[in-house]
């Protein structure tokens, strides 16, 4: 036997053996008679033996044949499962994925999203970071990001899934003691919860033309978790996100025709990154589910 034995002859050898004969092996791998007729020939100076008796019904296998044939099915069916591994491995989707996102939609809105990811994507790890820093994805720190604002980076690629709906609220035990406000100015009686160093809810107040200052709320803070927290706690009516209230229904909306604006939430990505089958299959998920939970 020589040593550059090719086994990419067996196939041809099989069919033959199967078909009894170079037309029928031929007319099954959709390759021509004399191809077949060639590879069986180049199998046997290779293999230093006689494979097949040619007669007049076709080809006969001899004793070499038959015992070549048991390991050249082994073969067979080894590049088989090679090719359904290979397969496999290309259409699978599995690994880890990085996702960052304001604290309020990390902690609240994507959990029970993620569990049913979870459901759909088992084999996708889920690394959850509580940032509003853009850089994130730019430093690579982060493959997908949810945000309130479009990022303006030529590199970063976002899409609009929705709006995040704020209202007034306040638990039930606050508006028991404090009673609840009927009419906007009402607001100005009542204990507030406000921002800290970020003026966004003076400014909203302002533009509802309210003359409200630092000194009117009774608590202040950034942290937005701590801020849901606060009015969870009945210190006061403050200004959350709608899908944060549901999760407590001893929080209850007040003053619903306040005009208070709809943020927008993007799904954004790296553009060089949106080629991962992985990553695309979070992306396309959180883009049909985060929607449903707004």
């Amino acid at each position: 036997m020589k040593q550059n034995f090719d086994w990419g002859l067996v196939r041809s050898f099989l069919a033959a053996l199967d078909q009894g004969s170079l037309l029928g092996a031929a007319r099954v791998l959709d390759a021509s008679q004399p191809t077949i007729g060639r590879h069986i020939a180049e199998l046997e100076s290779q293999l230093g033996v006689v494979l097949f008796e040619r007669t007049g019904r076709g080809l006969l296998p001899t004793a070499s044949a038959l015992r070549l044939a048991e390991s050249a099915r082994a073969m067979e069916a080894g590049a088989h499962q090679l090719a359904r591994s290979v397969s496999g491995a290309e259409t699978a989707i599995s690994g880890s994925v990085r996702i960052t996102a304001s604290e309020p939609v990390a902690c609240v809105l994507l959990p029970p999203v993620l569990a049913r990811m979870r459901q759909a994507l088992p084999d996708v790890q889920v690394e959850l970071v509580a940032s509003n820093e853009v850089t994130n994805l730019l430093r690579r720190e982060a493959d997908i990001a949810l945000r309130m604002v479009r990022p303006d980076q030529a590199s970063l690629v976002a899409k609009r899934i929705g709006s995040v709906k704020l209202g007034a609220f306040g638990h039930r035990d606050y508006l028991r003691r404090k009673g609840t406000p009927r009419q906007p100015p009402e607001l100005l009686q009542h204990e507030l919860i406000g921002g800290d160093r970020n003026e966004e809810i003076l400014q909203g107040f302002a533009t509802m033309g309210y003359p409200v200052e630092r000194g009117h709320f009774a608590f202040r803070t950034d942290n937005l978790m701590a801020y849901w927290a606060a009015v969870r706690a009945g210190l006061g009516i403050g200004f959350v996100a709608t899908y944060m209230a549901r999760t407590d229904p001893d929080v209850v909306p007040v003053l619903p025709m306040l005009p208070l604006p709809e943020l927008p939430i993007w799904l954004t990505v790296h553009r060089e990154i949106r080629t991962s089958r992985r990553i695309r299959a979070v992306y396309d998920f959180l883009a049909a589910e985060v929607p449903q939970v707004l």
